[in-house]
């Protein structure tokens, strides 16, 4: 099935490509513009900024929390009929150390707010609040790819792996391009093992 959108593709493989280019474009912006220097860090608000910014010359609901159930595997994220009520609860957890960061973003994880595009800007999501909080961001190159996909899927469950696949990854070089293009690398991996099913409402 190929999303509805305003380049007008219908193939799924030329749709992906386009995707990866625009929204590739849009996130380096987020870091050469310092577009999120004045955005409040941990919080949903920000996170749809994020999303809206990467996708909205893609598709109408940038930004807007989706309209449909999701599944992935076996496991149901959170039904439309409580996702605002999740993303309220996700808002209020604290976020100081690092643990609770990386508990904050599980849970976002969980409630897979958007449509598409959950991992991309979740990952910039993260980098902003460990940023804010801690003063350090993940260097994704030392996180082994297939680690991270098996803590991730064992995260509504087990959150302490997932813990430890990123902690080992943090550095202090928060303003290094280099790093933050690792960063959005990363996420187009994440998101090409996802295989989503919906539920239209």
């Amino acid at each position: 099935m190929v999303l509805d959108n305003k380049l007008g593709i219908t193939d799924s493989l030329e749709l992906a490509r386009a995707e990866e280019k625009i929204s590739k474009e849009r996130a380096k912006a987020l870091f050469e513009q310092d577009l999120l220097d004045t955005k409040k860090a941990g919080c949903f608000e920000t996170l749809a900024f994020i999303h809206k910014t990467l996708f909205q010359y893609i598709y109408s609901f940038a930004g807007q929390v989706r309209d449909v159930n999701m599944t992935k595997g076996n496991f149901r994220f959170a039904p439309v009929m409580h996702l605002s009520h999740s993303l309220e609860t996700i808002d209020k957890m604290p976020q100081s150390t690092v643990d609770e960061i990386f508990e904050k973003y599980v849970e976002m994880n969980m409630a897979h707010p958007f449509r598409e595009g959950n991992g991309r800007s979740m990952c910039l999501w993260l980098a902003h609040l460990l940023k804010a909080e801690i003063g350090q961001v993940v260097d994704w190159s030392k996180v082994d790819k297939e680690d991270y996909l098996l803590a991730m899927e064992r995260s509504p469950i087990r959150d302490i792996e997932i813990n430890h696949v990123i902690k080992q990854a943090l550095t202090s070089k928060v303003n290094d391009r280099t790093i933050y293009l690792k960063g959005i690398d990363h996420s187009y991996y994440y998101e090409g093992y996802s295989l989503y099913k919906t539920e239209e409402l």
